[in-house]
């Protein structure tokens, strides 16, 4: 085989499999968002076959072959080229060690799975999760063994994630975080309340959709090529970046719920709209780590979207929206309230200031199921302990514990540590970002985010999947380093709350 059949070969495959992924993506975001309840047990016979096909696809030997000729020819291959080959080799030979029969079973699994798991945290019911939940931390442990065998199993879990990311690193980050968090949460407990009752009034779910549509209008999200539905759980499918989709949840008490489910997924969603067009259709589509991607929504999140100069740009569409639910309400009495610092239940209704210690309490939990110190029928009590611990709070039910998350049932274990890394990212993005636009936040006050995301699309969005997580990170902002985020949540909570 010359150099240009393989190419040939090699590039015709990643069409083919961007393909088969981009229907699965569909059938996956159909059964989230339109499907009917009951629709999962058709729809798995489906997803068992395509299943089946991708991995035939993928394992086949065919692609060794070509995979051989391009690695042993690099000097004939672009920089671009160089680094797919790189990644497709690293599936290839990942899932040569997985059995086919185990791969498309644990895709029957969670398309079944995340059904009864939205029933169950409906009707409160761990024990009807729970045998799916064994079996998808069985499936993990073996699975990990066949990514990197070499690896503790939790360590090789994270590096699907976030290549390169550890239990070690992460012990380290959380311990940081915590000599933080812990003291400035003792003395937000001791300082005035904030006001914050006006956030639960009645909220018309149809007025707030209008206002998730003002949003990803503010935020320069183009609806001919980005969609909002509406799901159990928030979050964001791409298929190439002319297609990407986010998703939100509304709650008729809860204003801030969707709003901020709308501008963090609206983050993902405009880091994969700018990505590249040369990487469509190939491995590199989309953003390069989970780490990176949250970056990217938690940035928005918080950082802007949490903002003074923000909550001052929309402000009146508010007003507009909910008169009679913001009377007497000012903008600086909306931004303390939705910066507002307390331990509570809900991790993707958590403030700024804790979230990371519910991302805690999710890996050490992970950690223990994974090394089998854990069982699943324990997963509750071992929950509502370390909530009581990092959080102080009761939790009352699992559907506000261990039920509240979507990740488990869909098989995302390692996931979770992303998010707190991904928000630890910001500060750092956000201060190399003012050394070359100078102050953001004016930018921000005067609705210019279109010179934000024009950054990030600069530095991080347009490069994909062609750096591996650190070296993009690096190149952009210099090396992590935790001090930008603990800095920024000290200055911000100590000045909110006049500590």
């Amino acid at each position: 085989m010359t150099v240009n059949e393989a190419l040939n070969a090699f590039k015709k495959h990643q069409q083919i499999m961007s393909a088969y992924g981009h229907l699965m993506g569909v059938v996956s975001l159909d059964a989230a968002t339109a499907a009917p309840k009951g629709s999962y047990e058709g729809r798995g016979q489906t997803m068992g076959i395509m299943s089946q096909i991708l991995y035939d696809l993928t394992a086949d030997p065919k692609n060794h072959e070509v995979l051989k000729v391009l690695e042993a020819n690099p000097n004939e291959l672009d920089p671009q080229t160089r680094r797919e080959v790189e990644v497709a080799r690293k599936s290839f030979d990942q899932l040569q060690r997985i059995p086919a029969e185990e791969y498309v079973a644990y895709s029957v699994l969670l398309n079944e799975s995340e059904a009864v798991w939205e029933k169950a945290k409906n009707e409160n019911d761990f024990a009807s999760f729970a045998p799916f939940l064994e079996k998808i931390v069985e499936y993990n442990r073996k699975f990990a063994g066949y990514y990197n065998a070499e690896m503790k199993p939790y360590d090789a879990l994270l590096n699907e994630y976030e290549e390169g990311l550890n239990m070690e690193t992460l012990d380290a980050f959380f311990a940081q975080l915590r000599s933080v968090i812990v003291p400035l949460v003792d003395k937000i407990r001791q300082a005035k309340p904030v006001e914050d009752s006006f956030l639960s009034a009645h909220y018309p779910v149809e007025q707030q959709r209008k206002f998730s549509d003002y949003l990803m209008e503010v935020m320069g999200l183009d609806r001919n090529y980005c969609g909002i539905a509406e799901s159990e759980h928030p979050f964001t499918t791409n298929f190439n970046n002319k297609d990407v989709r986010i998703t939100t949840h509304y709650h008729e008490d809860a204003l801030a719920s969707s709003m901020y489910s709308v501008i963090h997924e609206g983050g993902h969603a405009l880091y994969e709209l700018g990505c590249d067009d040369i990487y469509n259709h190939t491995n590199l589509s989309g953003g390069v780590s989970m780490g990176i991607h949250e970056s990217q929504s938690r940035f928005y999140e918080n950082i802007i979207g949490r903002s003074h100069a923000f909550i001052g740009l929309i402000f009146p569409k508010l007003k507009e929206l909910f008169p009679e639910q913001l009377a007497g309400v000012t903008a600086d009495m909306f931004y303390r309230a939705v910066n507002k610092a307390e331990p509570s239940l809900i991790r993707t209704e958590s403030d700024e200031l804790t979230y990371a210690l519910h991302v805690m309490v999710r890996y050490e939990l992970e950690k223990q199921l994974i090394d089998g110190t854990l069982a699943v029928r324990d997963v509750p009590a071992a929950w509502n302990r370390l909530y009581q611990e990092y959080l102080g709070v009761e939790v009352p039910d699992d559907t506000r514990g261990c039920l509240q998350d979507s990740h488990w049932a869909g098989g995302a274990i390692g996931y979770f540590p992303s998010y707190a890394l991904g928000s630890a990212y910001g500060p750092q993005m956000l201060h190399f970002m003012e050394k070359d636009l100078g102050d953001v936040m004016d930018l921000v006050a005067k609705g210019e985010l279109a010179k934000v995301t024009g950054w990030l699309r600069e530095h991080i969005h347009r490069h994909a999947g062609f750096y591996k997580p650190d070296a993009l990170f690096e190149m952009t902002c210099g090396k992590f380093d935790a001090k930008y985020f603990t800095d920024y949540l000290t200055n911000k909570y100590t000045k909110l709350y006049d500590l």
